[in-house]
């Protein structure tokens, strides 16, 4: 057991910033003495004392031997992995680390069809060719879960020299799988099943959580440690624990993808958060999970909102202990406004604007809350204060959504896909107003974000259906990212 009370980056790196020394290295601000004063009056200047370069004593993220190499052995072992890389450009690069550390260019990889766009950019720049799944459907709420155990079995009996599976864990809305069964079912193959577990990092440090994706059996999984824990953001961390993925094709892969100028701001901020788990998760956890409850308790009985649980009676595609939603994060809150004759872009307008409460994101008939370590008791009262009164005072008769939803569109529209991913991204490519794309082949990726799930990819056939999606999404408010006409007026097509 080593000593998770121990910090030893952050310990260098303030040891560092306080020693008197004349700096003739990189940064240019020179441990803050040349910033901008704007920036100053805003962080004041610790900080960039702090900002520090490879330095002897600091160690080097790529070939570690130091005190990164203790701090990385420490999060190992409080996350439950046998070896653990901290990221800074966050569970982005981890996810296309791992396809390119387990795919080749032409290899199969089996994934859900509403992963996140670093996959499509892992698939990019891997050259591998995906399966798609189609994840499990709630047609009621319009929200799309896990793949089921069922499908990864099928697909890899269609498809046995695949190369890896990988999935989503827990989705953006806290849903989980069964994840146990669908490992069982990959490493029958003797291949590798990777896991975007960018908003589970907490889960390993109270039993009331979902299990950890190490716990089930993933053999490699991708953490945001910023998103739910005490990182700062885009600081994140990859973990393994087999003997099926190489890993010196994750610490090349990595080399690839993350600066060869690490933020130790960032890497000292892992090391804290680490620490601060290691120490008091489950406090810190119980007392989230508490806050959680209460605002669940309260908000379900506000007239005309609804909020997604696990003991919902089941509907189209299954809830409630279907296999593609075995669990629920009760630290992620979900909130149906439909009821209220709003759309949840509406809903996410009010709430921010009326009553300074801002959402995580926001999709057509839902608004999606992380309540975390950070939040306060305080914040959950102002939550449910503004709930209630979006709904005495904005309500409205009724709510018209013309269909397809994004998810229907998403996982039942079949989304040919005519080349790979990297054929189609280094294809030649023309750009043509949305009326003369249909039935072409995209050349981009083009998501509302959040959640950053890619509705067309490159490779992909352009439907009218998906246009007639993406144009709606934008008209109520949402905003489409990823393609290079952000007015989402053209699309690049393959020539």
């Amino acid at each position: 057991m080593l000593n998770q009370n121990q910090t030893p980056l952050l310990d260098a790196l303030k040891a560092n910033a306080a020693r008197p020394h004349a700096p003739f290295y990189t940064p240019g601000h020179k441990q803050g003495k040349g910033i901008s004063q704007p920036l100053a009056d805003l962080l004041g200047t610790k900080i960039f004392r702090a900002d520090l370069t490879e330095l002897a004593d600091l160690d080097n993220l790529f070939a570690p031997q130091g005190v990164i190499q203790e701090a990385q052995q420490l999060a190992a072992e409080a996350f439950g992995a046998s070896q653990t890389w901290f990221l800074v450009n966050g569970s982005t690069c981890g996810i296309e680390a791992a396809i390119l550390a387990t795919c080749g260019t032409g290899d199969k990889i089996i994934l859900p069809r509403n992963v996140h766009s670093s996959a499509i950019a892992g698939l990019i720049l891997s050259g591998a060719i995906p399966i798609f799944l189609n994840p499990e459907y709630d047609s009621v709420l319009d929200i799309a879960h896990s793949i089921t155990p069922n499908a990864v079995e099928s697909a890899l009996q269609q498809h046995p020299n695949a190369k890896a599976v990988l999935t989503v864990y827990p989705t953006y809305y806290g849903v989980c799988g069964d994840l146990s069964a669908i490992a069982n079912i990959t490493h029958q193959y003797n291949i590798p099943l990777l896991v975007d577990e960018a908003h589970g990092a907490h889960f390993a440090f109270h039993p009331e959580l979902p299990t950890p994706a190490l716990a089930a059996g993933a053999d490699l999984t991708v953490q945001s440690i910023h998103k739910v824990l005490g990182a700062m953001t885009q600081a994140s961390m990859l973990h393994i624990q087999s003997d099926r993925i190489d890993c010196d094709r994750i610490s090349k892969a990595l080399q690839l993808v993350q600066s060869t100028s690490p933020s130790y701001l960032l890497l000292a901020s892992l090391d804290a958060a680490r620490q601060q788990m290691a120490l008091h998760g489950k406090m810190l956890m119980s007392r989230t999970l508490q806050l959680a409850n209460e605002a669940r308790t309260k908000i379900s009985q506000i007239p005309g909102l609804s909020v997604l649980q696990i003991l919902s009676p089941p509907s189209q595609g299954g809830l409630g202990g279907s296999s593609g939603f075995l669990a629920l994060d009760e630290t992620r809150l979900t909130v149906t406004v439909s009821g209220l004759g709003l759309t949840g872009f509406e809903a996410d307008e009010i709430l921010d604007e009326k009553f300074a409460v801002t959402a995580e994101f926001a999709s057509l008939q839902h608004l999606t809350f992380i309540i975390s370590l950070g939040n306060t008791t305080a914040d959950i009262k102002q939550l449910v204060q503004s709930l209630t009164n979006l709904a005495k005072e904005y309500r409205r008769t009724n709510l018209i959504l013309t269909n397809p939803h994004w998810q229907n569109v998403l996982t039942t529209q079949g989304h040919a896909l005519h080349f790979s991913p990297r054929e189609a991204f280094f294809a030649v490519s023309e750009t043509l107003p949305l009326a003369q794309t249909s039935d072409r082949i995209c050349a981009e990726i083009v998501c509302p974000y959040p959640p950053g799930i890619p509705v067309l990819m490159p490779g992909e056939v352009i439907t009218n259906p998906v246009l007639n999606y993406l144009q709606q999404i934008q008209a109520m408010g949402g905003f489409i990212s990823g393609c290079n006409d952000t007015s989402f007026q053209t699309l690049k097509v393959v020539k």
